[in-house]
């Protein structure tokens, strides 16, 4: 399809984060957009108040008609999506061109320069980062990102003078081989979504894949220890890096006081006295990860460390919910944490600011096939706290498995307090507990649990 003759756009699963940056970005160009998702969200309330048509039922008589045109209308799927879903099967029975959210995406950004974090863990929180350092910089960005940035309450950066696109690549269902990286970042390559996968061996092959897609005379920025061998173009430089060693590294890090400094470090140079926006221990790497794209691409050493210290994280990336002043004031931390590694960054790095503190955490398992596939990992991260909160697997697009519980989790957790309960009595759960600081984790729905949380302990602390 000629883009130019694209007068609507609609998207089947509207409601996914990456389909909400793809939706804004076509309003912002004067095209109608509808779509369909499976529940209402805030996100979903936030774009239809900017113009986009949701539907919450698959029915194809509700597509609206300046929809149904093949010739005028492009159709956006994401994967998580079932074939069997009626709008889709209407759309791909008659004619009209129906694209992935990626290839779009990589559509998009072909005519620039795009800046692409990939890896298992880290990469909504870099990626957020070197937009926010590039788009307040005077270089500017484009940017579709995998978070909604608190700095704007969007996932969506524009510039019209910008040669750069910064992209959040997504190894979920291969999705990130559509793009086209200038400079790629790749934080990990911890095995997940297995379901896809069936092996960690191939899991690692996707990432070196990825690695191909590098334009020649771009860049390649790969966190040390992975077990990726790159297969770039002979012309791609490539550097490692990570907090404590690598070509890109941090030194003097000062944590205290609930602030974090460091100085960075690159092969020809360095940015002294950097503060952390968001100062947990974990946006250190993230941090490194990130001015080191910016370093590259050529942002200037004053800009990167203002935006760093403006910098106020993406929701639900270790977001504070509730922090009542002193010693003994409940804490309440969401964080998007779904793989196990992830999980145990996020306990480790609540720990390290509130050491002397009681640590609960409520956790809920994001898919059937992870919890299967980590659940001893699982476990062990949710060990380290001083008490647990399992509640029932999030399903998301999958089906359930036979044998799969959130129980082979639960019978594994060594620390003595763990209850393990559904949602609707996570609340009067965590009113048996005696807890200081409190961290909320999954990225299934709990987060719709914490305006209760907040609202019971912040009277009852009182």
């Amino acid at each position: 399809m000629d883009f130019n003759n694209i007068e609507s756009v609609y998207f089947v699963g509207a409601g996914g984060i990456g389909m909400a940056a793809l939706e804004r970005y076509f309003l912002s160009r004067g095209i109608k957009v509808a779509g369909y998702d499976r529940t209402p969200s805030d996100l979903t309330e936030e774009l239809q108040k900017e113009g986009v048509e949701i539907v919450y039922v698959d029915d194809v008589d509700l597509i609206p008609e300046w929809c149904r045109n093949p010739l005028s209308t492009l159709v956006v799927y994401t994967p998580a999506v079932s074939d069997s879903h009626a709008g889709l099967q209407y759309f791909r029975n008659n004619g009209f061109e129906v694209v992935k959210r990626a290839q779009l995406l990589g559509i998009i950004t072909k005519q620039s320069k795009s800046l692409c974090f990939a890896g298992t863990h880290g990469k909504t929180t870099t990626s957020s980062m070197a937009a926010h350092i590039l788009h307040t910089s005077p270089i500017g960005c484009n940017a579709f990102l995998g978070g909604i940035l608190k700095n704007y309450n969007s996932n969506l950066l524009l510039s019209p003078t910008s040669e750069f696109t910064v992209a959040e690549a997504d190894e979920f269902d291969r999705s990130f081989h559509w793009l086209n990286p200038y400079i790629a970042l790749i934080t990990a390559t911890d095995p997940d979504h297995l379901d896809i996968y069936g092996n960690e061996d191939a899991y690692v092959e996707s990432f070196a894949r990825f690695t191909e897609l590098i334009a020649p005379g771009g860049t390649l920025i790969l966190h040390t220890g992975t077990k990726l061998i790159p297969r770039t173009h002979k012309d791609v430089t490539i550097y490692s890096y990570s907090v404590s060693d690598g070509d890109f590294h941090a030194e003097n890090i000062k944590i205290g006081n609930g602030t974090i400094t460091f100085d960075f470090v690159a092969p020809d140079g360095r940015i002294d006295n950097i503060s952390l926006g968001v100062p947990v221990e974990i946006n250190i790497d993230n941090a490194v990860g990130a001015i080191a794209v910016c370093y590259v691409a050529g942002v200037d050493s004053q800009s990167i460390r203002r935006a760093m210290a403006s910098f106020q994280g993406p929701k639900r990336r270790f977001e504070f919910w509730l922090k009542e002043e002193g010693d003994n004031g409940k804490v309440i931390i969401d964080d998007y944490a779904h793989h196990p590694d992830e999980l145990k960054a996020a306990i480790k790095s609540v720990k390290a600011i509130y050491p002397n503190r009681k640590l609960t955490v409520a956790f809920q398992p994001h898919l059937y096939s992870r919890t299967r596939d980590f659940a001893p990992q699982f476990a062990e991260a949710l060990s380290l706290a001083d008490s647990v909160v399992l509640l029932d697997i999030y399903p998301a697009r999958e089906l359930p498995i036979e044998g799969v519980s959130s129980e082979i989790i639960f019978n594994d957790i060594k620390t003595p307090l763990k209850y393990l309960c559904s949602k609707d009595k996570l609340v009067n759960t965590l009113k048996n507990i005696n807890f200081d600081v409190l961290l909320v984790t999954g990225a299934g729905d709990i987060v719709n649990l914490l305006p209760e949380i907040c609202k019971t302990f912040r009277v009852e602390s009182k």
